[in-house]
């Protein structure tokens, strides 16, 4: 038996690519996005096809599986192994050419389906097939599992628009096949010549989501045009590796109008989905209203809706005249059908949030639902039958699931809150898992519709097939695949459902249920930035699996699980791979199940610090409040500003010159005692004439963090102005140089000096008379998150937390009729992360607004994030993530264009990189009084 560093060291010889049997390449790819864990022996990235040959022949040399993996999004477990994991996406993914006139392109097995759409689009074309996760999921993941996504009621499945398939089988032998016997692997034509009988009478009748096994294995039949590439699509790479693939364009309708239907409850909606067939709509999707949760305001009334998505208006005109709906609605505007479409395709991750639970809960049961029974399909005109019995068979077992997908071709997406955890939730799990493959055969349905069977359903296949047609499976198989090699225990001679489970190596801890929360869907691999989305800023810097949200999980896990990475909280790997997280908290919002990073991040910090020397920046940075309190106490600050000219500051990147931002001579908290108690900036305000009174009224708590109280006193004193000139009376913090939100100490994971530094908060606070409103954004984040997540039990953590405001939230709640000056220009700038992650940004939007300040800011990360972008090591990812959003629309900004920026890390990235000076909120209001 060839050893793991011998297979390493030959594979090494004989490839050009990178090989990698670590323990970090390996915990990355331990899981895809299923319940299912396998532990690879090691990752391989081919650089081409010569290289994926080279490979599969060392493999089969040394008789250790190949599994290969795209984006790693299949829900079945079918992109785990436990031999060698083939990594199509670093290197082979290019779009090799285009053919508008042929309607036909040419991809690598690594390009993600977005790059391919977006390369097509100025043609017209598009490419039909489009999952859920078309911003990271890989055309040759797409062929393994012959996934359809939404449009298939009009395009097909990936099948019906492959044409040729160029595929390595394991030994390194070569094949290309399309449509006849050519390229075909010998014995193929003999074993579908003996078995013509069993392929026309045994195999289910067809429909379009018969995705289950080698469910296009009929395709062969000469009949049929014996199309090899269609029925090798859906072999979940048990066969062979597609190392190239020409794929069938269509066009891409100009201007698709959405008609939303409201209907009474699920039944009704699939009901009523078959019906709508005839109208030659592009798709048809359902859902039901305890998926759609806090969205349903947006759309028609009803318990129910199906999206029909039509060519164009008068095709939507006819269905909402045509449907036996509760309520209608015509979706015309581009922009308003993609706010809806995000609602569906968020799904899969939405869907792992139960109504009724909390963001944070057990791994295996409570609020959280799991994947397993993920996409089942029925013949559409049997969907409301098998919908109503299927809800049934939920309850009792005494499951939840949401039902939702594409209603029009019968299949539906689910996510059930199985208990993985436990025995007997195992049993259940297993139990209802055969009870539900019986309904769905029943129904003349398939197991799956869309994702395929990887492991969680492949062991049920003879229900669906009979024996003597999954024994012809396994000699298909066998014909192309005769050693065994191609992922073993997939499709065919599985492993049972219940092995293998992702759940079992962890330990019953707070972290561990925390990190079992990413399912894997990987919206945090979209390496393009997506308007105002932050999620996931140094994955699209770097465009690596580890310094993603998922990587970071799947490595949180495995060092928890012990058996890959085996030195704990002081795992190497973990803090290599936590390095570059920024802290955005992008992911707290932009991933469908709320993972977040930053927190974990902080926890692992303090562990893997504790009781040793820490990183110098974690001093220097990570205790900048007492520092910049003990210089402020000495009046030191114009000393330390000029020293600070020629000596950098110890632990801080030489990038940036090892240099703080300067520190303001005077702090606010003295100004305020000087001057600003005594109300001669609001009488100042209140003669501008905007405002309603002199800041008599309501009174309103300023927050004074330590960026405004010690940096940026500039924009305190506007706030106080503005908050004044709107009639609220502004009073600060007695003890104001004893108050902290500890975010620096919970940043650099000082978790138990963060929870000292918030208790003397709370005893300096007292009772908060009013709103707290806190300039900075992430400190806001910290006292609204942070704060009642490290001090539970204390009562007033929890009020002190629903007191704060931001600053836009405090005018438009507690001023609702006040009228900000009209500065009618324009605005560029940056949205804090935290903004956009914990806050949210639709008061500071309409008060822009309403001042006339028109433009957007930009969503994304600025880079610096506090202190990241001031530790050694960080100065390049800091400057590309900046580079992305933030630094273009400030070159295109015209002249005159007011900067904005709330946060004061974005206000010096500004300075530093984009050398203009950007301005709170409220500074570029109070300059209109």
């Amino acid at each position: 038996m060839t050893s793991p560093g011998e297979l390493e060291r030959t594979l090494r010889e004989n490839l050009r690519g990178e090989v990698d049997f670590g323990a970090a390449a390996r915990a990355l790819t331990t899981m895809d996005a299923s319940n299912y864990r396998r532990v690879p022996v090691g990752v391989v990235a081919p650089r081409d096809a010569g290289d994926v040959a080279a490979a599969l022949a060392v493999c089969a040399a040394a008789g250790v599986p190949v599994v290969p993996r795209g984006g790693g999004t299949s829900v079945a477990g079918q992109a785990t192994g436990v031999g060698v994991v083939l990594d199509l996406t670093r290197h082979m993914n290019a779009l090799l050419s285009v053919d508008p006139a042929a309607r036909t392109a040419v991809v690598q097995p690594g390009l993600v389906l977005d790059r391919l759409r977006d390369a097509v689009r100025p043609y017209g074309l598009t490419f039909g097939p489009d999952p859920s996760t078309h911003s990271r999921c890989t055309l040759g993941g797409m062929i393994g599992n012959n996934a359809c996504g939404a449009h298939s009621v009009a395009w097909g499945t990936t099948a019906d628009n492959v044409t040729e398939l160029a595929v390595t089988a394991y030994g390194g032998t070569e094949h290309r096949i399309g449509t006849g016997w050519a390229g075909a692997p010998a014995g193929l034509r003999e074993l579908v010549t003996g078995h013509l009988g069993l392929l026309r009478t045994g195999m289910p009748p067809g429909f379009s989501r018969r995705i289950s096994g080698y469910g296009g294995l009929d395709a062969l039949l000469p009949e049929h045009g014996v199309r090899l590439a269609r029925a090798f699509c859906g072999s979940e790479g048990t066969l062979g590796v597609v190392t190239e693939a020409v794929v069938r364009l269509v066009e891409a309708p100009r201007a698709p109008v959405l008609a939303v239907l409201g209907y009474a409850d699920e039944s009704a909606a699939a009901d009523a989905a078959a019906g709508l067939l005839p109208y030659g709509p592009l798709t048809v999707e359902g859902m039901a209203e305890d998926l759609v949760g806090g969205t349903a305001s947006q759309l028609p009334r009803g318990g129910a809706w199906l999206f029909v998505e039509m060519p164009d208006e008068g095709g939507a005109r006819a269905v909402l005249r045509a449907a036996d709906a509760v309520d209608r609605l015509l979706v015309t505007d581009p922009a308003a059908q993609r706010a809806l479409w995000r609602i569906r395709e968020d799904a899969a991750g939405t869907a792992t949030r139960m109504p009724g639970g909390t963001s944070r809960t057990e791994s295996g049961g409570g609020a959280m639902a799991w994947p397993g029974w993920e996409d089942c399909a029925v013949p559409p005109a049997r969907l409301g039958a098998y919908l109503r019995e299927f809800r049934a068979l939920l309850a009792a077992h005494g499951l939840r699931g949401s039902p939702y997908g594409h209603f029009g071709e019968g299949c539906v997406h689910v996510r059930i809150d199985f208990d993985l955890a436990s025995a007997a939730g195992i049993a259940r799990f297993r139990d209802f898992s055969g009870e539900l493959a019986d309904l769905v055969v029943a129904h003349g349905g398939s197991l799956s519709g869309e994702h395929g069977d990887g492991q969680a359903r492949a062991e049920l296949l003879p229900r669906m097939y009979g024996t003597e047609v999954v024994r012809l499976f396994g000699a298909y198989k066998d014909v192309w695949d005769p050693a065994g090699g191609m992922n073993p225990g997939m499709l065919v001679r599985p492993a049972r459902l219940d092995e293998n489970l992702r759940f079992a190596v962890l330990p019953a801890t707070s972290l561990a249920r925390e990190v079992a929360r990413c399912v894997g869907v990987a919206k945090c691999r979209t390496a393009e930035p997506g308007g105002s989305a932050v999620m996931c800023p140094s994955y699209r810097v770097t465009g690596e699996e580890r310094h993603s949200t998922r990587g970071r999980a799947r490595l949180l896990h495995e060092m928890l699980a012990g058996e890959i990475v085996t030195d704990g909280w002081r795992s190497a790997e973990v803090a290599e791979a936590l390095d570059l997280c920024l802290g955005c908290k992008g992911c707290r919002s932009d991933c469908p199940v709320g993972v977040d990073m930053a927190a974990y991040k902080a926890e692992f910090l303090h562990r893997h610090w504790a009781g040793r020397i820490r990183p110098l920046s974690h001093y220097t940075l990570g205790g900048l409040p007492g520092w910049l309190r003990l210089i402020a106490g000495l009046r030191a600050a114009g000393a330390v500003n000029a020293l600070a000219r020629y000596v950098p500051v110890p632990g801080l990147d030489q990038d940036r010159g090892g240099r703080l931002p300067e520190l303001a001579r005077e702090p606010f908290t003295r100004w305020w005692r000087a001057e600003g108690a005594a109300g001669a900036e609001g009488a100042a305000g209140s003669r501008a004439g905007t405002g309603a009174g002199t800041g008599a009224g309501r009174p309103v708590t300023l927050w004074p963090d330590t960026f405004t109280q010690y940096l940026n006193p500039d924009a305190g004193r506007a706030a106080v102005r503005v908050l004044r000139a709107a009639g609220l009376r502004v009073e600060v913090p007695a003890a104001a140089a004893r108050v902290c939100c500890g975010l620096t100490y919970v940043s650099t994971g000082r978790l138990d000096r963060a929870r000292t530094v918030l208790r003397r908060t709370l005893d300096a606070l007292g009772d908060v008379p009013g709103p707290l409103v806190v300039l900075e954004p992430s400190c806001a984040a910290a006292l609204r998150t942070d704060l009642p997540e490290l001090l539970p039990d204390d009562p007033r953590a929890a009020r002190v937390a629903g007191a704060v405001r931001t600053f836009a939230e405090t005018l438009e709640q507690y001023a609702p009729h006040w009228r900000p000056p009209r500065l009618d220009r324009k605005v560029a700038g940056q949205t804090h992360c935290h903004q956009h992650a914990v806050l949210g940004d639709g008061p500071d939007r309409r008060l822009r607004e309403r001042a006339g300040l028109v433009g957007e800011l930009s969503g994304g990360c600025c880079g610096l994030a506090g202190n990241f972008g001031f530790e050694p090591g960080h100065h390049e990812v800091s400057v590309a993530c900046a580079e992305e959003q933030l630094l273009p629309a400030l070159r295109a900004a015209p002249p005159g264009t007011a900067i904005q920026a709330d946060g004061f890390s974005c206000r010096t990235q500004i300075a530093q990189l984009g050398g203009v000076r950007a301005r709170h909120l409220a500074e570029l209001l109070a300059e209109g009084l």
